[in-house]
């Protein structure tokens, strides 16, 4: 019972290390560009719009960020959109699908 409350408390912070590593470079691109709500970068939904906003996307590309396979795509092109926002590359938008470098993409566009 002590191990499994253990490894449960270990996966609970990495998730939120995750989720913040993500958040805060998402609050400064939305900063950059002079979004009204940089804040919804740390709340979990709200997120989305300020990606589709941060994109120049309309709203309803978020639906499709809840439809199996189809979200992979929506989420692709977002990024795409924020990359391009931020004065970069749109390929960096396909580099999110790559384990570990999604980490650091977000960040590269935030600061780079």
């Amino acid at each position: 019972m002590g191990q499994q409350l253990v490894s449960q408390s270990v996966v609970l912070m990495v998730s939120i290390a995750c989720y913040v590593i993500i958040a805060f470079p998402l609050f400064v691109m939305g900063q950059k560009t002079n979004s009204e709500h940089a804040w919804f970068a740390f709340v979990p939904i709200l997120n989305l719009v300020l990606m589709v906003e941060i994109a120049g996307k309309e709203l309803w590309w978020i639906l499709l960020m809840f439809v199996p396979c189809v979200n992979i795509v929506a989420v692709i092109v977002i990024w795409m959109g924020i990359a391009e926002a931020m004065d970069k590359p749109s390929w960096l938008g396909i580099l999110m699908l790559v384990p570990g470098i999604n980490f650091i993409i977000p960040f590269y566009l935030a600061f780079g």
